[in-house]
């Protein structure tokens, strides 16, 4: 695929797109869940590039996203996806970790999880240790999709940085590694490979 036309894709996905809430559906952030963060960009009236530059960024990785889940066999939202890769991420999880992860109730998650147990993507255990509790981990075929949609995305963004001239792709990476560091994101690398399930 010429990788202007990935470009070209990934804008008008993203004005479709728009300024989505986030994937846990909720668009208040749980603010007692999260380390403080000093005064920085975007934190006064004016408008700020840096502010500016990634909420563009997340438009395109928005469309990106919702493209990578668009045509699998199994028909999974962009929550449930996220529910996905954080069990990836996580290794087998209670329902209240799961929706911690998320920012949602558990209930919320209980829900979500239900949802995911009958398309066969998750399934729930009682905690050999504790059987009040219940774990939920990813089946192979949650597996299978995680894996699926992560090339995909793999694909499309590899066809993005082509655009991108090979001097300036160090800043990007550095930029897109703070960001993630700074959102507490698990790297693929550590759990793409991860868990046996």
């Amino acid at each position: 695929m010429n990788p202007k036309s990935v470009l070209d894709r990934s804008r008008r996905g993203a004005d479709r797109a728009g300024d989505t809430p986030p994937a846990s559906g909720r668009a208040d952030s749980d603010a007692s869940r999260r380390r403080a963060v000093p005064p920085g960009p975007g934190t006064g009236a004016e408008p700020d590039p840096i502010v500016d530059a990634v909420l563009s960024a997340s438009r395109v990785l928005v469309a990106v996203a919702a493209r990578s889940l668009a045509g699998l066999a199994e028909e999974v939202t962009l929550t449930q996806y996220r529910s996905l890769v954080v069990l990836a991420s996580q290794g087998p999880s209670a329902i209240t970790s799961l929706a911690e992860a998320l920012a949602v109730t558990p209930p919320t998650a209980s829900r979500l999880c239900e949802r995911l147990v009958r398309k066969g993507l998750v399934r729930r255990r009682t905690d050999p240790h504790d059987r009040r509790q219940v774990r939920v981990t990813l089946t192979p075929a949650g597996r299978r999709l995680v894996d699926e949609v992560t090339e995909r995305r793999r694909g499309e963004i590899a066809d993005l940085l082509r655009l991108v001239p090979a001097d300036a792709r160090r800043s990007v990476v550095e930029g897109l590694q703070l960001l993630s560091e700074a959102a507490d994101e698990v790297p693929e690398q550590d759990w793409s490979t991860g868990w046996d399930l």
